[in-house]
């Protein structure tokens, strides 16, 4: 998951990734509904044909359309809805099987990094990325550790919170809150990086942030 969200954002910008993200709010809620046989309302399923509109129009109006991009985010988008899906089975099944009758947050996010390092370091030996970072200027710098411990504190905190809210909520809930963030990271994404639009490509943009609002009051109602 986190892997195709950087090969993503390596050949797609920042406004079309968060539009695009939306698709996986539409994959988990499909999910939600053949795997724990919840259905959604008729509002929902009209926020998520908004979504694919907006998507599809995104993509034929982007001006710096990557195929491999487009590529690495419908497989991002897979691969989250189907984290989010699996974590919550995994939730509910601890529920039966421990003595307390749940897993905490701290352990369901000690489990999961402790399981993902194995993966994480294949990966680094794979692509060779140990012999890069050992000979990098940039590790010299003492303002890069400052911000790379920043950062892991940053993702330990999304952890702990993501963990507590998918267990007080559900994978849709979780896909479509999260989908509110868009507005925002879309807006300083095409300001901070100058990226190329035309009007209908911005209009799509709009729209889909639109959908994500509706689908989140959707859900609350």
């Amino acid at each position: 998951m986190l892997v195709s969200g950087m090969y993503s954002l390596k050949y797609i910008n920042i406004a079309m990734v968060t539009i695009l993200k939306n698709v996986t709010n539409i994959m988990t809620a499909i999910g939600e509904l053949y795997i724990f046989r919840k259905r959604q309302n008729q509002k929902v399923w009209t926020a998520m044909f908004l979504m694919i509109i907006s998507a599809i129009s995104g993509g034929i109006t982007d001006l710096t359309f990557d195929t491999l991009g487009y590529g690495w985010q419908v497989t991002n988008c897979v691969l989250t809805a189907s984290y989010s899906l699996t974590l919550r089975r995994i939730m509910d099944e601890a529920k039966k099987l421990t003595r307390s009758g749940s897993l905490n947050e701290a352990s369901m996010v000690l489990l999961n990094n402790l399981l993902s390092l194995p993966f994480g370091a294949v990966l680094i030996f794979l692509f060779g990325e140990w012999a890069y970072v050992v000979n990098a200027d940039v590790i010299k710098l003492p303002m890069f550790w400052v911000v790379a411990t920043a950062s892991g504190l940053l993702g330990l905190a999304i952890s702990f919170t993501s963990m507590w809210f998918l267990h007080q909520t559900g994978p849709t809930t979780y896909s479509l809150v999260g989908s509110l963030n868009k507005i925002p990271l879309s807006i300083a994404g095409i300001f901070l990086f100058k990226v190329p639009l035309s009007p209908p490509n911005l209009f799509s943009i709009l729209f889909g942030l639109f959908a994500g609002v509706f689908f989140a009051r959707a859900k609350m109602s």
